[in-house]
């Protein structure tokens, strides 16, 4: 098993060489950049209704300083000239400065870091710590009024998109009843709250309704993955072997079939690292949460492409680790798979 491990993080270095090549080409090729934005904002300060036309070409830029500032960023050398330099700096954690900013890109992502990881640990771990139970009981009770009920709200809410469940929630909970805040992390007056109950209280009140976006649409999958597999290991013939020898039925189910049904859902496991880094972007954007998927969002529609690539690279690296982290979960559940044999 050490071999194969080996092997999957050797193949972590031209995988990730790859993708980030690939978004890289991306955000040199698209229209639009720095330079781009710097120009239309001051078109838009000297086309206001007071000022002149001499104005206007006052502040224009001329070639030479246009090409200073494309030097400036970077955007004067051919691609892969640019790349390779960009991944230099990657290898001693340098990636770069923000082109709107003016903040290391780091130390933006750190910043914000605490607030995903947050949303991503609730959403991990209420997800599997409810959705395994759910599942496991939903498949004994199959036909029941408990699993026809409960399936009808996981396929609604595996239906619904999360950013969009985040709107129906605020006009609803926040806007309507105003039960809940319109949006932010915590509260404006959190640091004066005295006790740690306070501060926790006001944390959970700004989060109720984005962790239901966040759990809805992953919840119903593990959740659905979960009975469909366990029902299919109690209609094999292992199982019935076990209980005509006179294995009792949930000792059968817990000793055998739950574990093989556990496969699956173990090779999700690993994917889940990514929303302990960017969450959702479009749910930031709604509940106006400072987190990494709002500053990515923002650096999309800003061509922040410092911030940008920064926080690709992150999550490449992240995905691909993931990968592995699951391939080794589904070896730890069924003994079947032998890395390396």
């Amino acid at each position: 098993m050490l071999s194969y491990i080996l092997r999957r993080i050797a193949l972590v270095v031209p995988t990730f060489i790859g993708i980030t090549i690939l978004i890289f080409a991306i955000t040199r090729l698209v229209p639009g950049g720095p330079v781009e934005r710097m120009l239309a904002e001051m078109q838009a300060q000297s086309s206001g209704p007071s000022s002149l036309s001499s104005s206007a070409e006052s502040n224009a830029l001329s070639d030479d300083q246009i090409a200073e500032l494309n030097a400036f960023y970077g955007l004067d050398k051919p691609v892969f000239e640019a790349y390779f330099e960009w991944l230099g700096k990657i290898l001693v954690l340098d990636l770069g400065e923000s082109t709107r900013y003016y903040e290391p890109v780091l130390d933006m992502i750190m910043e914000r870091l605490p607030v995903s990881l947050f949303y991503g640990g609730m959403t991990f771990f209420i997800s599997y710590f409810i959705s395994i139970p759910l599942g496991y009981y939903k498949a004994l009770k199959h036909g029941s009024v408990f699993d026809s009920s409960t399936s009808v709200l996981i396929f609604i809410g595996y239906a619904l998109p999360g950013y969009v469940v985040g709107v129906l929630l605020i006009t609803l909970f926040s806007y309507h009843l105003e039960w809940f805040p319109m949006g932010g992390f915590v509260g404006d007056d959190f640091e004066d709250l005295e006790t740690f109950f306070e501060k926790l209280r006001d944390l959970m009140w700004h989060a109720a309704l984005p962790l239901v976006c966040y759990l809805i649409g992953d919840f119903a999958t593990l959740t659905m993955t979960m009975k469909n597999n366990l029902m299919e290991n109690l209609s094999s013939d292992y199982i019935r072997t076990a209980i005509a020898k006179g294995l009792p039925f949930k000792t059968a189910v817990r000793k055998h079939a739950l574990r093989n049904s556990l496969i699956p859902v173990a090779s999700h496991f690993g994917n889940s690292l990514l929303f302990f880094m960017t969450g959702s972007f479009l749910i930031e954007v709604i509940f106006n949460i400072d987190g990494v998927g709002l500053l990515g969002y923002e650096s999309i529609m800003e061509r922040d492409y410092p911030v940008v690539m920064g926080i690709v690279a992150i999550n490449a690296v992240l995905l691909m680790l993931g990968n592995i982290l699951s391939d080794i979960c589904v070896a730890l559940v069924d003994p079947r798979v032998k890395f390396g044999a």
